[in-house]
C-alpha cells in the first residue's frame, strides 16, 4: 500500500510553485500511537507530505518523463505540533532544476501560522551518474499520484468567455 499524505492541490504553477492541503483526522491509525493521550502528526510524515507535494512539482516540470526520488533533506525546522482536526497547507517552491536533480524549498502552515520550514533535494534517478538501470515503468508517479494533479486541473479548468 502506498500512502498519500496530501488530500488535494489548491494551487499549481508548473515549474514554479504548488500548494497542497492535508486534513489531519483521528481516522489515521498512526495518530493513535503517536503519542497516546496527545496525538500529533509525526514530523517525519510532514516531511513526506512536503516531499510528495514538491516531488510532484518537480516531476510535472519534466512532464513525468523521469523518476523523481527524494535524495536529501537540506533543512527541516518545526515550530508547532499538528493535531487531529487541523488542516495544514504545504507550500512548495522550485529553487532549481537540472537534468540530474532538483532543489525545492517550502513551508507547512496552519492558516497563517508557520508550522515547519522544509528544503529538499530530489534526484532524477534515470540520469544517475553511476549508470544504474531502473525499471522502465515510472514506479514513482503512479496513477494515484497523477490523479491528485489531474483532479486539480479538471476542477480549475475555466470555460472560454464569449
Amino acid at each position: 500500500m502506498r500512502w498519500i499524505w496530501i488530500d488535494k492541490f489548491l494551487e499549481f504553477t508548473s515549474g514554479q510553485r504548488a500548494v497542497a492541503l492535508k486534513n489531519v483526522t483521528l481516522a489515521e491509525e498512526h495518530l493513535h500511537d503517536h503519542f497516546p493521550g496527545f496525538p500529533v502528526m509525526p514530523e517525519c510524515l510532514m516531511i513526506e507530505a512536503m516531499a510528495q507535494t514538491a516531488g510532484i512539482l518537480v516531476g510535472e516540470a519534466r512532464k513525468f518523463e523521469e523518476k523523481v526520488i527524494l535524495a536529501k533533506i537540506k533543512k527541516a525546522v518545526f515550530h508547532h505540533y499538528v493535531r487531529p482536526g487541523d488542516t495544514i497547507t504545504i507550500h512548495a517552491e522550485m529553487e532549481s532544476i537540472a537534468p540530474e536533480a532538483a532543489s525545492t524549498t517550502g513551508q507547512i502552515r496552519r492558516g497563517d501560522e508557520l508550522i515547519a520550514e522544509i528544503s529538499l533535494m530530489f534526484s532524477h534517478i534515470d540520469q544517475n551518474l553511476a549508470g544504474k538501470k531502473f525499471p522502465e515503468e515510472n514506479f514513482v508517479f503512479t496513477d494515484m499520484f497523477n490523479s491528485l494533479l489531474t483532479g486539480f486541473i479538471a476542477d480549475n479548468r475555466t470555460e472560454p468567455q464569449g
